[in-house]
């Protein structure tokens, strides 16, 4: 057995969680047969993490203190900063020739000069979406999906891949181009939680900060 993979048995179970993690994050955004599937996920990573580990610990989520916070959000800026002109300048562009623009979350058109709406949108934001999120899509689908495909780098790369399509899946309300942009958008978030080596603070910040840029350009109306 390669250093650092999963034994069998664990390889196994994992793959078993991940596949109804998948079920879970379809039954909800494109069959609408189950409850919303962050607050599912969340209690799935909390009690896989009990039962694998001695007990429960924020660092075993993946909310380990980095040897460097300004690493950390230097990351996150980026990769924030590359999700949002992707979306602008190319994907959006691109997807307009052949499908609708993305639909907006419900109540989005609330937010646009209203200091009240945008503040309770952004606690939304950073508590449901980017811890929650984060902790579900990264922190644990990807996670198990990594270790049942063996634990090496490359396994961690692929399960970042079907994570990100899951990811675009979560996002169904939006339709084909938001599918596709957000699952892109979910690429970028696994790629950064990689790169600091499965670091969930990173993604965390990454997201609060898309999501910020996108409450903020609601409010101010800069998109017309």
């Amino acid at each position: 057995m390669k250093k650092g993979a999963a034994p069998v048995p664990g390889r196994a179970l994992s793959a078993i969680e991940f596949l109804f993690g998948a079920a879970i994050v379809l039954g909800h955004n494109v069959w609408r047969v189950i409850p919303n599937e962050v607050l599912i996920l969340t209690a799935l990573a909390i009690l896989s993490m009990r039962l694998r580990t001695a007990g429960w610990s924020w660092s075993n989520l993946g909310f380990r203190r980095p040897e460097s916070w300004r690493f950390i959000l230097g990351v996150a800026f980026a990769a924030a900063a590359l999700r949002i002109l992707l979306s602008d300048f190319v994907i959006e562009p691109l997807t307009a020739t052949i499908w609708p623009a993305p639909k907006l979350p419900e109540g989005a058109d609330e937010i646009t000069g209203n200091p009240l709406v945008a503040l309770m949108t952004l606690g939304l934001v950073w508590s449901f979406a980017a811890f929650g999120e984060e902790i579900s899509y990264r922190g644990y689908l990807l996670d198990r999906g990594g270790h049942a495909l063996g634990g090496s780098s490359s396994a961690f790369w692929v399960a970042a891949v079907l994570t990100a399509i899951l990811f675009g899946y979560g996002h169904f309300y939006k339709g084909p181009a938001g599918i596709l942009d957000s699952g892109i958008a979910g690429l970028i978030l696994a790629a950064a939680y990689l790169v600091t080596r499965r670091n969930l603070w990173t993604c965390v910040f990454a997201h609060g900060f898309i999501d910020t840029f996108g409450v903020a350009a609601l409010y101010f109306d800069w998109y017309g």
